[in-house]
Formats: structure tokens, sequence, C-alpha cells
């Protein structure tokens, strides 16, 4: 552990990024660990944490893009652009086109203006938004500059839309989900997010949260004199 470690974990769903790391700063028995990208309760998928010296590689980790593969889902909304919160009825999107689709993706795609989701970790005078969206509180937040280098429609099943996005750090897929269903003029929200890669690092070679668990207790008996 002297050098540090660096750990790909398919983060499970419902759990935050900071379960992940409170179950594995446990198992490691020290206190130095810390996850490179927040992932929202309800996403799965590759998640990076650093054990040790490697915390010192969260910033670069942080700073590479992003892949991820989802659902948005067409004439509905929700107030946290996710399942979090209360679907909401929106407008008939039977009637959209494939082109109407793309011409949406389009408009998304490049460098873009975007506004991070109320129900966010981002910090407003020193709280995390999403504690004053739960209470009800308006909460303000100014768009920032990112870029969706590529945004693809993989399968179009109305009012299901599969996509595959590659974006830079700090971009928001639940608000690419609510500008989508705006510039559609019917509404949506993200059902389901799956981050797949981060720079090099690919959720394909990332453990199971219970496997990794099994793997460190097994290398810390290995390590106990006299054990085997």
């Amino acid at each position: 552990m002297d050098e540090g470690r660096v750990y790909l974990i398919n983060k499970p769903y419902r759990w935050t990024s900071f379960d992940v790391v409170k179950k594995v700063r446990n198992a490691l028995k020290i206190k130095k660990v810390g996850h490179a990208g927040t992932l929202d309760p309800l996403a799965t998928g590759l998640l990076i944490l650093c054990a040790g010296k490697a915390t010192k590689q969260i910033n670069t980790f942080q700073a590479q893009e992003k892949e991820y593969t989802g659902t948005f889902v067409l004439g509905k909304t929700t107030e946290s652009h996710d399942l979090e919160r209360e679907v909401v009825e929106g407008a008939d999107p039977s009637h959209l086109q494939q082109e109407d689709l793309l011409k949406a993706v389009n408009q998304l795609t490049g460098n873009i203006s975007q506004i991070p989701p109320a129900h966010s970790a981002i910090k407003i005078d020193g709280k995390r938004a999403y504690a004053s969206a739960r209470k009800g509180k308006e909460v303000i937040i100014e768009p920032r500059m990112v870029e969706v280098r590529i945004f693809e429609i993989t399968n179009i099943a109305l009012p299901e839309v599969d996509f595959r996005i590659i974006c830079s750090k700090g971009t928001y897929i639940r608000s690419i989900a609510r500008d989508f269903g705006e510039l559609l003029g019917v509404g949506a929200y993200l059902s389901r997010l799956v981050r797949t890669r981060i720079g090099d690092f690919e959720l394909n070679n990332a453990y199971e949260l219970p496997v990794l668990i099994d793997k460190i207790n097994a290398e810390k008996h290995a390590d106990t004199p006299g054990s085997g």
C-alpha cells in the first residue's frame, strides 16, 4: 500500500459514491481513500477509487473525458431529471420522427452551455445544491461550458431513447436529458445511466464491489504473519 492503489469498481445501483469509498476504506483499514468523479446514486458503472499515495492522482483522473450509455424517457419530466423525484406527465412524444431527435442531438453536441441540475452536489454558498433543492428551496446555478464530443442515439422505442455520450469533465447527463426534452417540446428524464469509461479506464475491467472486498480481505490475510 506504500505506493497506493487504484481500484476500478462498478458502482452498485442506489449506492452513493461515498458509500463505496466508505466500504473500501473499512476493508483496507486506512483513511486515505477517495473517488475520482461522483456518480449519482441511481447511476451505475465505472467509479475510480484511489487509496494511499494514489489519491494524488485523483485530479488527473477527474479531468479525463467520460463515456456514458443510458436511456431517456420522452413525454415525462421529474424535478431531478431522473427517477429520484416523482414523474410528471409532459406532452405526447408519439409524433416525433427520427429526424426530430437527430436535430436535437446536433444542438446538444460540441461546446455547449449547460445549467447543472438543482439536485446536484455542486456547492452554492458552502452548501450542496441538492440539500437545498430537497427542502424545496430555490436553487440558482450559473450555466457553464462543457464539451459533448459524441452524442449518438443507439435505439429508438418511443417513449424511450437509448444513447451513448462522450463528454468532458463536469457534464451532467441529467441536464442533457432535460434539455433534450425541452428542445423536442415534450419533456424528458433520465431513466438509466451507466458510465462505461473514464479516460483509458473501462468498465469492462472493473470489479463488482463484493468481489473487490473479498480480494482486499484475501490479500490482507495473505500478508498476515503465520497465515497460509
